[in-house]
């Protein structure tokens, strides 16, 4: 090897040039000092060059790095002085030590001598990673290439992917035909080889030309950087993960995170299988050893084609295992590399190989999710199209991405037991969703939240009243969770009891207001302005054929006719419940047999649109033109509820449809009889011929005495006129109106009192009685069960 003195060297090619990694081991030298290769970097360069390499200094600005005097060990034994530039290839790769007369450090032609002096004129020189970074020669020209290394004809596609190489020699033709160098560009290539390995590349190149200027060829230097690219993949992994995976609470989605992360970036093939306690939110069975790990597979991604049939699928049982130490291993929370061999010596059972190691399959490497103590699943990565199996860097990275999707999983298994546990308790305290008597017919549905929200307050409810009279009740308490959920249960039993009072709506949401207001005094100060509910009552009464409505901060009902649209119910709104202030307000609207009544939260026009008065609007369209086609009732619930299409919602829906039915003809008598005792006659004889016109002449001696007894109280302790009426539908009612306010009480009379036994007589000969206050007077009224 030619190495120039101080102010001996006369051509460009006396140059030298050696290849220093982080050890401070030569690995690799220009031309023809190979026996060099694996020394001591102390042997080949000076201690000046050393120290340059631990301490770099900036080069100045238009000229060149640190420079001295340095020696240097020829390939034949003779050492001698050189002057010395460097070059980092940057990240983890070697870094390039130039030695060179004087008159080539300061002269503009540095490019080209340091390319003479690695590969020689005309030729490319690579250093490929499977090759232990051996310089390989070739003329890019005709693309033969010519090595210690690699045969006499071999070409980048012999050694790289076809893809790749094209790539390559695509940029060094720009070179050759420019003449314009390029410096430590990033290509990333797979080998030739099959499976593919990956390679980070750092590519050099510059234009070599004869003593004519002439183009020659192209120098070119591949310095290997794989590490370094994988160190930053790693990072890279590291931060995906922190950032993607954990931020749901949904279990199987967490699971598909995670195969989403390491395929293909980490893995060729990769799945999570979680215990089947998890997946309803339980707590796992500990278990140590072989058989049953009550484990199912939860997803699994492969980085090309389909998953392969003969392995496990998704939702299938992970069979018993054999009590290896894998097994063991994994359940005391240790991530654990094991070749397909060592899987098949372990396993002994083709059966099970087949389900647990893919075709191909080389390096595979298992971690379980443990958290709190408790083993939730494990995930599982192959490799099978990598050549390289998982080493140490591998472990540390993927039980680190375990242990955070651990977490996540934990924490979405935690949330999905208070969730369902909270759901369980609205479902238990929500009625049944249909009801149907011979005036009504009702449908209510309930969606919670979605996209993670907790269970909320909304609630619905459709209460049998005396009299044919249904109220129809919506509700929406303020928040979400379990402090909502029993908030609801609360207010949805005094609304039942209240309406058992047959108050009016504006009456009972009176009551409903005190009542939530005593919640928040009664609540934490800290939450006292986060108890208050929004609520909607109707009471419809299929003998007026009329409704009468009450609002308290809710939306308006929407009403459609029997042939007609769907609009909103012009109801006069009050404040929300809690707030206090001011009155409710009634309204009444007229509602023709054949109509439908729709109730709902506004967690429902959230479904169809931000605008409140559009939501509405869309929401009576819909329900205007789905009732033409949907004569079933439920069903036309359930297609409300779906709304449009969209993102989750973050608030609960509850809808209640209410569609009435008509009376039969001649259900309905009534008379008015003056406030006389001789009107009292009267009264049996009009109850007992109307009973004869029904056929009902079994019941005519249980209805006299009642008439007589509610009309005699009335004429004797209320005052004229008085009003009797006569109700057939399934059942019998007797209802008696006069003008007093009085509320009649049922005493139990002493065996020495002449009176007071009318009320308990009524008590004892109906199902059931009571009383109910009009806009002036009352109505008492008892109720027979017809036989069939």
């Amino acid at each position: 090897m030619a190495v120039g003195r101080t102010g001996d060297c006369d051509s460009p090619a006396e140059v030298a040039a050696v290849l220093i990694d982080r050890r401070g081991v030569v690995t690799g030298l220009s031309r023809t000092a190979e026996d060099l290769l694996g020394r001591p970097a102390a042997d080949v360069v000076g201690r000046s060059v050393l120290r340059l390499l631990a301490e770099p200094r900036a080069a100045a600005p238009g000229g060149l790095p640190d420079s001295g005097d340095a020696r240097l060990l020829c390939g034949s034994g003779e050492v001698v002085r050189v002057c010395y530039r460097s070059e980092s290839l940057g990240g983890s790769a070697p870094t390039l030590i130039l030695a060179t007369a004087p008159d080539q450090v300061s002269g503009p032609g540095w490019d080209e001598a340091l390319a003479r002096a690695l590969l020689g004129q005309d030729r490319i020189g690579i250093v490929l990673r499977d090759a232990d970074l051996t310089v390989v020669r070739t003329n890019l020209k005709d693309g033969a290439f010519a090595g210690p290394a690699l045969p006499p004809g071999t070409r980048l596609a012999d050694v790289m992917h076809p893809a790749d190489a094209a790539a390559v020699e695509e940029s060094l033709r720009d070179v050759l035909e420019t003449g314009v160098p390029f410096a430590a560009r990033e290509q990333r290539v797979r080998s030739a080889r099959a499976p593919h390995g990956d390679w980070s590349l750092s590519v050099s190149a510059v234009r070599t030309e004869d003593a004519q200027g002439r183009p020659t060829g192209v120098a070119v230097l591949f310095t290997d950087a794989t590490k370094h690219w994988q160190a930053e993949r790693r990072r890279e992994l590291r931060h995906r993960a922190s950032a993607a995976i954990g931020g749901t609470l949904d279990i199987n989605r967490t699971a598909q995170e995670i195969v989403d992360l390491l395929v293909p970036d980490f893995a060729d093939l990769a799945w999570v299988d979680l215990a089947d306690a998890v997946l309803t939110g339980d707590e796992p069975p500990k278990t140590f050893g072989g058989g049953d790990l009550h484990l199912r597979r939860a997803t699994c991604r492969i980085a090309n084609g389909p998953w392969p049939p003969e392995m496990l699928q998704l939702g299938e049982a992970v069979p018993p295992f054999p009590d290896l130490p894998v097994v063991r291993e994994l359940q005391e929370g240790g991530t654990t590399v094991i070749g397909r061999a060592a899987l098949e010596r372990g396993l002994a059972d083709p059966a099970h190989v087949r389900l647990a190691a893919p075709d191909g399959g080389h390096s595979m490497i298992v971690a379980p999710l443990f958290a709190r103590g408790l083993v939730l699943g494990v995930v599982v990565a192959w490799r099978i199209d990598r050549i390289e199996p998982f080493d140490e860097e591998d472990v540390a990275l993927f039980t680190e991405i375990a242990a955070h999707v651990a977490l996540g999983v934990d924490n979405a298994r935690r949330y999905a037991r208070e969730h369902r546990a909270a759901a369980a308790l609205q479902q238990r305290l929500l009625p049944q969703t249909y009801m149907s008597t011979r005036v009504m017919e009702t449908a209510g549905a309930y969606v919670p939240a979605g996209g993670g929200a907790e269970i909320g307050g909304d609630w619905f409810d459709a209460i049998e009243l005396p009299s044919l009279r249904t109220a129809l009740v919506v509700g929406d308490v303020t928040g979400h969770g379990l402090h909502a959920t029993a908030t609801m249960g609360r207010l949805r039993t005094a609304v039942q009891t209240l309406a058992d009072l047959e108050l009016a709506p504006d009456e009972l949401l009176t009551h409903l207001d005190d009542l939530v207001t005593r919640l928040a005094d009664e609540a934490d100060p800290a939450h006292h302005d986060m108890v208050g509910a929004t609520c909607l009552v109707a009471v419809h009464d299929p003998v007026t054929g009329r409704c009468t409505m009450a609002a308290a901060g809710h939306p308006p009902p929407l009403l459609a006719l029997a042939n007609g649209r769907a609009v909103p119910v012009a109801v006069r709104p009050g404040p929300p419940l809690g707030v206090g202030g001011l009155p409710f307000e009634t309204t009444t609207v007229a509602v023709p047999p054949g109509s439908i009544i729709a109730l709902y939260t506004d967690g429902l026009l959230q479904r169809y649109g931000s605008d409140i008065d559009g939501s509405t609007q869309d929401l009576a369209d819909r329900l205007t033109g789905l009732r033409r086609s949907k004569d079933d009732l439920p069903s036309l619930a359930r297609a409300l509820m779906s709304g449009t299409a969209g993102p989750p919602q973050p608030d609960d829906a509850a809808l209640l449809l209410a569609r009435t039915s008509a009376l039969e003809e001649d259900a309905v008598a009534s008379w008015e009889f003056p406030a006389d005792p001789a009107a009292v006659a009267s009264a049996r004889a009009a109850a007992t011929g109307k009973l004869a016109e029904w056929r009902l002449d079994d019941h005519a001696f249980v209805t006299e005495l009642i008439v007589s007894e509610l009309v005699t109280n009335a004429v004797r302790y209320g005052g004229g006129p008085v009003g009797l009426r006569l109700i057939r539908d399934g059942v019998l009612l007797c209802e008696v109106t006069d003008p007093s306010n009085t509320q009649p009480r049922m005493r139990r009379a002493r065996t020495t009192d002449e009176g007071g036994r009318g009320l308990f007589l009524v008590a004892q000969l109906s199902r059931r009685w009571g009383s109910r206050y009009g806009l002036s007077g009352k109505t008492i009224w008892a109720e027979q069960e017809l036989s069939e």
